[in-house]
């Protein structure tokens, strides 16, 4: 599988890429507005705090096809190995089929639907975004979904990767990789809830204390 971060934050990330194994960071234009800084100083920035490698993705801002294409072209030029990131609109299905006939690899973003998933995939993107607890909150089945998804590009674009977004809790992101899901990309908080357990660090602590009571170190000398 693959396990991204979904942020602009670099600190965060060169924190986690040190523990976890990173196959690189998704960015939106909310994240990177949140950071405060230019796209073309944030997305080098992530990829060296990923130690130089990993995959980066960034989000077009234009709505119709021809500018999504443009500002597409501009992104893969300026940043090699860059997936571009095209919300699932009519236009951007337009925009992925072109995208793809330039051999510009892209992502299908803003997916509510299994249905709107498949149609991006079938268009030519790389992987596919459904939002999951965006869904969850306007009273819809997130995981239900994914689930649909995955068997749709599993039986007709299985050269296409759901890439599950949108998480408030870490179930949620077990519930995608439990439904197949190749790869799915974390929010900082979510990601450190993986790895900050507090009965994990009770039980460290204990093992801990009752080693010192009986050696009086904690070292195996």
């Amino acid at each position: 599988m693959e396990l991204y971060l979904d942020t602009a934050d670099v600190s965060a990330v060169k924190r986690l890429a040190r523990v976890l194994p990173l196959h690189g960071v998704t960015t939106n234009p909310s994240i990177v507005a949140k950071e405060g800084k230019p796209i073309w100083e944030v997305l080098p920035a992530l990829r060296d705090a990923l130690g130089g490698t990993g995959k980066l993705f960034a989000q077009v801002m234009a709505n119709d096809a021809e500018r999504m294409v443009a500002e597409a072209v501009l992104l893969s030029q300026r940043v090699p190995g860059l997936v571009v990131k095209i919300p699932t609109t009519a236009e951007g299905l337009a925009a992925i089929k072109k995208l793809k006939s330039m051999s510009i690899p892209t992502l299908g973003t803003a997916v509510y639907g299994a249905g709107q998933g498949l149609l991006a995939a079938l268009a030519g993107a790389e992987y596919v975004a459904p939002y999951v607890n965006r869904l969850d909150a306007q009273g819809g089945d997130g995981v239900e979904m994914v689930h649909e998804l995955q068997q749709l590009l599993s039986l007709h674009a299985p050269n296409a990767k759901v890439l599950a977004a949108s998480f408030k809790t870490p179930r949620q992101a077990l519930e995608c990789l439990l439904a197949g899901c190749q790869s799915i990309t974390l929010p900082v908080d979510v990601a450190e809830q993986f790895i900050t357990t507090p009965a994990v660090q009770a039980a460290v602590e204990k093992f801990e204390q009752d080693w010192q009571g009986a050696f009086g170190t904690t070292l195996m000398s």
